[in-house]
């Protein structure tokens, strides 16, 4: 049933595997992890900016609630 993947591979097999499969990846350009961080920054400020205004919200409406 499932013995196939319990099945153990040798260190020197695992690792011959592991290359093949190292090869097979496709690496971003150095243009295209800049602009994924960029991204990235621009969406941590933009979550941020989102957040500290809810929170500035909902604590001026407990105030009011709580007088």
């Amino acid at each position: 049933m499932a013995q196939a993947a319990n099945k153990k591979t040798n260190p020197i097999a695992f690792t011959k595997q592991v290359k093949a499969e190292a090869k097979k990846v496709t690496w971003p350009t150095r243009k295209e992890t800049i602009l994924s961080t960029i991204m990235v920054f621009i969406m941590v400020v933009m979550a941020s900016i989102f957040l500290f205004l809810t929170d500035q919200v909902v604590a001026t409406i407990i105030r009011w609630i709580l007088g």
